[in-house]
C-alpha cells in the first residue's frame, strides 16, 4: 500500500517550515534571547533525560529547519544506542522464539545483504531468520550467501525451493519456521534493530495474539523518503477497505494455525491482506505499536512504489474481501476505487427494510429545509423513511405556509412542534419519542444530499450489530472537506478529520476514499438504531445542550464496544459557514465554555493522550495529519 501523498496537499512538514524564512530572518530568531534561553533549557532536559545523541539529532534537525531540509525527521522512531543497549541487557527472559519468514526471489544482492543484516542486529536474541529461495539459475548470488551464513549461524535456516509465486513461498517458510511466533519480512526491506523486541515485549505486558507497528517508505538506496505509514490502532472496518496493517506484523503460531497456515496462491498480489484479514478474524487481541519498526524500501517493481506496479493484486484485493465478508456472514463485495490502487470500498447488503425516521430540526430558514427534503428525496435510494421536522421557534408568516403544503409535496413529511427554547439535544430528543422507525437519522436543515443510495449506504451500516452510529463525508461549498470522521484532542476537545483538505483528495493512507472506524462522528448527518438511541438516553440536555452532545452520544456506543464509522460513499454539501468566527454574544459563548469544559471532565483521558484512531506523530491543533 504506497502512502499516497495527495498531489493536492503539501509533504507532511512541520508548521514551522511551512513558510520559509530568509536566513538572515531564521538567524534573527534563533539569535533572540529568549529564544536561546529556551532552546538551552530544552537541550539540557534532553541532555539529561535522553543522552548526548538524542541531543545531537534536535540540534541537526534544528539547523536542517533553517535551511529548509530535513534531517532526522526522515528517519522516524531511529532508537537511541542508550535504548539499544539496554534491551540487549534486558533480553525478556522467557520470550518466544520469532521465525522472520522470508521469500527470496531474485533480489538484489545488496538489498539482501541489507535485510540479512537487519535481522542479525535485533536486539531481541531469540530469532530465526527462514529463507525461502526461489530465485532462478541467473540469481545465484543471495543464495551462496544465505547458504554460507547458516553453516556457521545456527539462527539462520535456507532452503531453495521450487517458485510457487510469494504465497506458495510464504507458506513453505511456515512450514519450515520453528518459532512460536512468525513475522513475515520482504527480502528487499529491512527491520530496526529494536523491532521485535518491541513487538515481544507488548506482545508479553498484552497477552496480545498480533502486534503490528507503524513503518516508513524510503527510496532504493535509502536515503530519500517515500513517505511514512503512521497508523491508526486496530480498525476492522478500515482493514476492509485497505491493507493499512502491513508491515511490521509478529503473530502466534497458535493463531496462524487457527487461520489457516498458509498464504493463499488463489489471492496472489493481495496474499498479505488476506493472510491478516484471517488473523484479525481469529484473533483475541491486537495490538498496534505506534512506533517505526519497519522500513519499506521503493524501488521499480515494489508494491511500495505504487500498486501500480502490481494491477493484478487490485482484482486479487477484491476477492480476498469478498471472501472475508462471507466468513464473518457479512454480504456484500468489495469494489476497487478508482484512481487509488489499493483502496477498496464493500457495499453491503440489505438484510432488511426497516423504517428510517428521519429527524430534521428547523427554525425558519425554509430555503436550506427546501433544499434539503428535495436532495433527501431524490437520492435516497431506500423508500422506506419518514421525515420529522421539528419546529423549534420560527416567527416568519411564510414558514407556517411553507409548513402547511409540506405534506402534500414530500410524502411520508410532517411536522412535530418543540416549545422552549433552543436545545439541540433536546429537539432531536423529542423527535425520537415520536418516531416510529428502528433506525433514526439525525440531520441538519442546511445538508443537501449529493450521492445517490444516501440512505441505503447509511443504513446498510447501522443495520450491522457491531454498528453504533454511522457517518457522512460532508463538503463546505467551495468543495473542501467538512467532516470525514472525529478525531479526539483535537485543541483541547475534538475535531474533524481532514477538514479543508480538497473533496477529490484521497486522504492520509487512503482515510478519505475508504470506510473508517472513528470514535466519533458528527451530529450534522448521523444514523444509529433507534433502540441504542434510547438505551443511551438520546442526547444529552443538561450538559450539552448545543456542543459535544453529538461526540458524547458516540462515545457512549465506543465504551459499549460498537463500532462508530464513516463512509465516504455518503456524500453531502453541509452548508455550515466554513469561515464562520466564534459566537460573540456572551450568552452563548459562556454556554459553549461550560459544555466544553463537560466534555474535557468527561473524556479528559481520550483529550489528553492520543486518539487510537490517530496516530500520536500527529499534531492535535490541526486535523490536516500533520506531523508533530
Amino acid at each position: 500500500m504506497p502512502r499516497n501523498q495527495d498531489p493536492n496537499q503539501q509533504a507532511n512538514r512541520p508548521a514551522d517550515v511551512a513558510a520559509p524564512d530568509s536566513v538572515g530572518g531564521m538567524a534573527r530568531r534563533l539569535l533572540n534571547p529568549a529564544h536561546l534561553r529556551d532552546l538551552a533549557r530544552r537541550s539540557a532536559a534532553t541532555l539529561r533525560e535522553q543522552g548526548a545523541q538524542q541531543l545531537w539529532r534536535d540540534v541537526t534537525f534544528r539547523v536542517g529547519l533553517a535551511f529548509h531540509h530535513d534531517s532526522w525527521r526522515h528517519r522516524a522512531d531511529i532508537p537511541l544506542r542508550r535504548q539499544l543497549k539496554a534491551q540487549r541487557a534486558a533480553p525478556l527472559e522467557g520470550g518466544p522464539l520469532v521465525s522472520v519468514v522470508v521469500p527470496v526471489y531474485n533480489t538484489p544482492l545488496t538489498f539482501f545483504r541489507q535485510m540479512v543484516q537487519s535481522v542479525r542486529r535485533q536486539t531481541y536474541p531469540r530469532w530465526q531468520l527462514v529463507l525461502v529461495d526461489a530465485s532462478d539459475a541467473a540469481h545465484t548470488a543471495p543464495g551462496a550467501l544465505a547458504q554460507k551464513l547458516a553453516r556457521t549461524e545456527t539462527r539462520i535456516l535456507y532452503r531453495k525451493v521450487e517458485n510457487r509465486g510469494i504465497a506458495g513461498n510464504t507458506t513453505a517458510g511456515f512450514t519450515l519456521a520453528e518459532g512460536d511466533c512468525i513475522a513475515l519480512l520482504d527480502h528487499d526491506d529491512l527491520l530496526y534493530p529494536n523491532a521485535l523486541y518491541e513487538c515481544v515485549q507488548r506482545m508479553l505486558a498484552t497477552g496480545a495474539d498480533l502486534v503490528y507497528s507503524d513503518e516508513i517508505v524510503l527510496s532504493a538506496d535509502l536515503k530519500r523518503l517515500g513517505g511514512y505509514h503512521f497508523k491508526p490502532d486496530f480498525a476492522p472496518d478500515y482493514l476492509r477497505g485497505n491493507n493499512y496493517i502491513t508491515h511490521l506484523a509478529l503473530f502466534t503460531r497458535k493463531l496462524l494455525d487457527a487461520a489457516g497456515a498458509r498464504e493463499d496462491p488463489e489471492f496472489e498480489g493481495a496474499q498479505d491482506h488476506d493472510l491478516l484479514l484471517r488473523l484479525t478474524e481469529k484473533a483475541e487481541k491486537v495490538e498496534h505499536i505506534p512506533k517505526v519498526l519497519y522500513v519499506w524500501r521503493g524501488h521499480a517493481g515494489s508494491t511500495a512504489a505504487g500498486m501500480e506496479a502490481k494491477p493484478y493484486a487490485i482484482a486479487a484485493g477484491e476477492r480476498a474481501i469478498d471472501a472475508h465478508l462471507a466468513r464473518v456472514g457479512l454480504p456484500g463485495r468489495a469494489m476497487a476505487v478508482p484512481g487509488a490502487p489499493g483502496a477498496f470500498q464493500v457495499r453491503y447488503e440489505l438484510t432488511g427494510r426497516p423504517l428510517i425516521s428521519v429527524l430534521i430540526p428547523n427554525k425558519d430558514h425554509t430555503d436550506d429545509l427546501e433544499r434539503c427534503l428535495a436532495s433527501l428525496y431524490k437520492n435516497a435510494g431506500y423508500d422506506n423513511f419518514e421525515v420529522l421536522v421539528l419546529e423549534n421557534n420560527s416567527t416568519r408568516p411564510e414558514t407556517e405556509q411553507y409548513y402547511a403544503a409540506l405534506p402534500g409535496r414530500y410524502p411520508r413529511c410532517r411536522v412535530l412542534r418543540y416549545q422552549g427554547a433552543f436545545n439541540f439535544s433536546a429537539v432531536n430528543n423529542f423527535g425520537a419519542r415520536q418516531a416510529g422507525g428502528e433506525h433514526l437519522l439525525l440531520l441538519n436543515n442546511d445538508i443537501e444530499v449529493l450521492s445517490p443510495d444516501f440512505l441505503r449506504e447509511l443504513l446498510s451500516y447501522s443495520q450491522r450489530p457491531d454498528v453504533g452510529a454511522v457517518g457522512a463525508k460532508l463538503y463546505y461549498p467551495d468543495d473542501t472537506i467538512q467532516h470525514a470522521g472525529v478525531i479526539m484532542g483535537i485543541n483541547g476537545s475534538a475535531g474533524h478529520s481532514h477538514k479543508s483538505y480538497p473533496r477529490q483528495a484521497v486522504g492520509d493512507l487512503y482515510r478519505l476514499v475508504t470506510t473508517q472506524d472513528y470514535m466519533a462522528v458528527t451530529g450534522a448527518c448521523l444514523m444509529t438504531k433507534a433502540a441504542l438511541y434510547r438505551a443511551a438516553g438520546g442526547l444529552d440536555e443538561e450538559n450539552f445542550a448545543v456542543a459535544y452532545n453529538d461526540v458524547d452520544y458516540c462515545l457512549k456506543l465506543w465504551q459499549q464496544g460498537l463500532h462508530n464509522v464513516f463512509t465516504p460513499r455518503a456524500e453531502a454539501y453541509h452548508y455550515e459557514s466554513k469561515s464562520r468566527g466564534l459566537d460573540t454574544n456572551p450568552e452563548n459563548e459562556a454556554r459553549y465554555q461550560r459544555e466544553k469544559a463537560n466534555f474535557y471532565a468527561k473524556y479528559k483521558p481520550y483529550i489528553d493522550n492520543y486518539d487510537p484512531y490517530y496516530n500520536p506523530h500527529f499534531n492535535n491543533l490541526f486535523e490536516n495529519f500533520g506531523l508533530k
